[in-house]
């Protein structure tokens, strides 16, 4: 969760019949209720109007003027629409007989929230938050969205401060509550590890009555969250990894381009599977979606062969294949977010992607954000992980960067820059046909620049990933 973009934007509901869903933007959503939720740099009453106007059945505000009041029918929240909205969610999930399932954790919330959708769409009508919708504002519109009918919901929890995800999992109330991982993110806002660690374990808090705990056996934190657990009240806890007592446990791994085939055993049943996603720590986390389709009660065997058709998110390792000079490209984009564990996994990824003939290993780096005052450091120790990508070449930009290539030795280092919009051309004028390129921020770098940069340059190779 970031909380340096707005804090909420301007949300709709369109009801049918018992069906609530929700979307962030006022235009030809005819039907549609209208939230006007104020945020850090948006006010959603400023659209409240065009909203009504372009077809929306209702509008709820926190107050009105003229212009609303012309444009149609409005229901007047007395203290803020917000609330309004939490409690549309909280009635959702009250009349929903759905199996639930919440991720949080410092790295993976998002891919294992795929992966969830995709192994449990085979065994019923699966409902997941869209993109990161993981906040004070994404979660009661996840849940608002919640259709009756629904078999099983997936929702992301994320957070940046101690106490936020308390007040969250206590409306989504899972069955099954899952870690991905504990590692060093947000840390400007938190004095050490465990307490992350402590926050992380905040999700164990609404669990609902008889629900589960999955939890990375790996991580050095495991009992610290497990002991959390219990003292939540939780009565099973199921570990995930390599470990020996891990309940569900990782046997063998292949890792390919663009893909996993793993062979686990879930809570003593023997699986062989393929995962349409490529890098070992994708092949763990889909130990922790396996483990919540069996403690929901879900099709396992459906849900393992599931997995082979899914897909990485945008920016958090989605490929494309790119003409360049006659030759192809291919680019990972991971410009959603860093931290330095998902900078190991993804220069993991680079590792397993093969350059074509001539081709170089290229990594493009931003700044990695809200790391207080072990920025300096946590930036310049990345080199061990530039190492282990078998980088070629190293682009780098933001002044937090400047510590690893300070490290860089001059025959990989590519370009450095001060922003990557500075950035964008010298990585554009430097690539050539074969490479294989990573390109991995904190969404304040904005490094997404860069790959849409080299997508509007690049046409689409003829050939598939």
């Amino acid at each position: 969760m970031n909380w340096s973009r707005p804090q909420a934007e301007s949300l709709k509901l369109r009801r049918r019949e018992t069906r609530w869903r929700f979307h962030r933007h006022p235009h030809h959503q005819a039907g549609r209720h209208f939230v006007a939720i104020k945020g850090e740099r948006h006010d959603g009453h400023d659209f409240v109007a065009q909203a009504l106007k372009a077809g929306a059945g209702l509008a709820v505000v926190s107050r009105s003027d003229q212009a609303m009041r012309e444009a149609g029918p409005l229901l007047i929240v007395a203290n803020d629409p917000l609330n309004g909205l939490e409690n549309m969610g909280r009635a959702a999930r009250k009349r929903s007989k759905a199996g639930i399932v919440a991720v949080t954790g410092s790295v993976g919330k998002t891919s294992t929230k795929e992966m969830l959708r995709t192994a449990l769409g085979g065994s019923g009508l699966t409902h997941a938050s869209d993109k990161s919708f993981n906040n004070h504002w994404g979660v009661p519109l996840t849940l608002a969205r919640l259709r009756r009918e629904t078999a099983y919901g997936v929702f992301e929890i994320g957070m940046n401060h101690a106490g936020e995800i308390t007040p969250l999992v206590a409306m989504v109330r899972p069955h099954v509550a899952i870690v991905t991982t504990v590692a060093a993110s947000h840390l400007g806002n938190f004095p050490s590890l465990d307490a992350i660690a402590d926050a992380k374990a905040e999700i164990f808090t609404g669990l609902a009555e008889g629900g589960h705990a999955v939890i990375n056996r790996d991580n050095p934190y495991f009992d610290r969250l497990a002991q959390a657990a219990r003292k939540a009240g939780i009565a099973q806890i199921v570990g995930f990894g390599h470990h020996a007592e891990a309940e569900v446990r990782l046997e063998k791994l292949a890792l390919h381009d663009t893909c996993c085939c793993v062979t686990a055993s879930i809570m003593g049943e023997h699986l062989i599977y393929k995962l349409g996603l490529p890098g070992e720590h994708m092949a763990m986390n889909s130990l922790a979606v396996l483990a919540a389709v069996k403690l929901l009660g879900a099709d396992l065997a459906r849900g393992a062969l599931a997995l082979a058709s899914a897909q990485s998110p945008q920016g958090r390792g989605l490929r494309h294949v790119l003409t360049v000079n006659g030759g192809d490209i291919v680019v990972i984009d991971e410009s959603y977010n860093a931290n330095p564990a998902s900078m190991s996994a993804a220069f993991g990824l680079l590792a397993h992607t093969k350059p074509g003939k001539r081709g170089r290993r290229i990594a493009v780096l931003g700044d990695m954000l809200e790391l207080g005052t072990q920025g300096p450091r946590l930036h310049a120790g990345l080199a061990e992980a530039v190492d282990a990508g078998k980088t070629d070449v190293l682009y780098a930009c933001g002044p937090l960067m400047a510590h690893l290539w300070e490290q860089t030795p001059a025959a990989r280092r590519g370009a450095y820059a001060e922003t990557s919009e500075t950035l964008k051309d010298l990585v554009l004028d430097g690539l050539q046909a074969g490479d294989a390129v990573m390109i991995k921020g904190s969404l304040g770098s904005r490094m997404g620049l860069i790959v849409d940069a080299i997508r509007a340059k690049f046409k689409p190779a003829n050939r598939e990933i």
